[in-house]
């Protein structure tokens, strides 16, 4: 594991969010670089003062009587202030509600961003010798059926040496600390991983292009399949890549 890579799973490691595997190699790699140690040691420190640091706030008892001087008074109309009483549980309710779906999008941003960094950690180490195919072959006949009974969901499997991206073989992967089928192919010298998740109840999902640490990741589903192709080649074969393989599937 190099430096670049450890970067990507230092704070997936602190939050315990890594498989066995990745840990070992992260924990193998800060024992012998000190710049990665003492990054480490950094976000260890961050994410010690975030767990003990108190961020409720109450308002000060001024600010209560600020608004009770503002309400009109119990004797006078004291429908009119149960009114507007329960209009601020409402809107406290609707803020409340809204937060929520604030909180929903970021942590499915969040969710998003950690796979993002997983498959491009798993297309690196897909490049040190030995890591890149468990089963080799051109014919999809022979790539599909090796990962029968591997994994709940055979990944689809097209070839496309014609369209000038050679099909090479299959492994098993890990992303997001699950067993997943990576595809591999190549366009010249450049490698293309195809990571094949189940997206249960996804029926199909438009394209999107993202670039992490040099390497564009072109993510979409099919047939309820989420694929991340990962590749150094530009954005603009990446994603003929990905239309040529979804016209394969429609045929």
């Amino acid at each position: 594991m190099n430096c670049e890579e450890a970067n990507i799973l230092l704070h997936a490691l602190i939050d315990s969010e890594l498989d066995a595997g990745n840990a070992r190699e992260i924990e193998a790699h800060i024992a012998t670089c000190p710049k990665c140690a003492a990054q480490f040691r950094e976000f260890q420190e961050f994410h010690k003062t975030m767990k003990s640091a108190s961020l409720r706030y109450t308002a000060p008892t001024i600010l209560r009587n600020r608004i009770e001087r503002k309400l009109p008074t119990p004797r006078a109309t004291g429908a009119s202030r149960r009114i507007i009483i329960k209009g601020f549980a409402l809107g406290a309710t609707v803020s409340a509600l809204a937060a929520t779906g604030v909180l929903v999008m970021v942590i499915h941003t969040d969710d998003e961003q950690r796979v993002l960094g997983d498959v491009v950690s798993a297309h690196l180490r897909s490049l040190q010798a030995e890591h890149l195919t468990d089963v080799v072959s051109t014919d999809q006949h022979t790539v599909k059926p090796w990962f029968n009974g591997r994994l709940d969901v055979a990944p689809p499997v097209v070839d496309l040496t014609a369209q000038g991206f050679t099909l090479l073989g299959g492994r098993l992967d890990y992303v997001d600390a699950k067993p997943v089928a990576a595809i591999v192919y190549r366009r010249r010298v450049h490698i293309i991983n195809l990571f094949c998740t189940p997206a249960p109840g996804l029926a199909t999902r438009a394209a999107v292009m993202e670039t992490l640490n040099g390497f564009n990741v072109r993510h979409w589903s099919e047939s309820g399949i989420n694929l991340w192709a990962v590749s150094d080649i530009s954005a603009d074969e990446l994603t003929e890549f990905g239309e040529k393989f979804e016209a394969a599937l429609r045929q």
